[in-house]
């Protein structure tokens, strides 16, 4: 599945179960909560059709409306409360796998990094995400 040795690994331990886990990481409702680095940014739009062949589309915008991006990507492996798997539209696969760890679960974004920006950068971008992920889930999410 991926064609380069050097990947991004980014983890993070959610005090919540599996399934509040899964759904809070798939549904739009939720995606459009955290899907952004720092709180000057946000998810207006997210756009998700899980299955294998399916694709998400997900607008991320800060904002202060100078700049807006696209995010998407086509599934590629979808086993639920397991792991997802999908290739970005510039063609980088990433995986992420949902572990149960006692009554919590770990989150782990393995990806493909790409050339413009730094490994570091990328790692502490994509880990800010997570980071953010698993605050709404922790502290918002019913």
């Amino acid at each position: 599945m991926f064609k380069y040795s050097k990947m991004i690994i980014v983890s993070a331990i959610i005090h919540k179960e599996i399934d509040k886990v899964w759904e809070c990481w798939t549904e739009d409702q939720h995606v459009i909560q955290w899907n952004f680095t720092s709180p000057d940014w946000h998810c207006p739009v997210a756009a998700n059709d899980l299955r294998i062949g399916g694709e998400f589309h997900y607008e991320i915008a800060s904002k202060d409306g100078s700049v807006t991006f696209i995010f998407s990507g086509t599934y590629t492996d979808v086993q639920p409360n397991q792991k997802i798997c999908f290739v970005l539209e510039d063609g980088r696969n990433v995986e992420v796998t949902f572990e149960k760890v006692d009554q919590s679960t770990r989150v782990t974004e393995k990806f493909e990094p790409e050339d413009e920006n730094s490994f570091e950068l990328q790692q502490q971008g994509w880990q800010a995400i997570l980071d953010q992920f698993a605050q709404y889930v922790q502290e918002k999410a019913v």
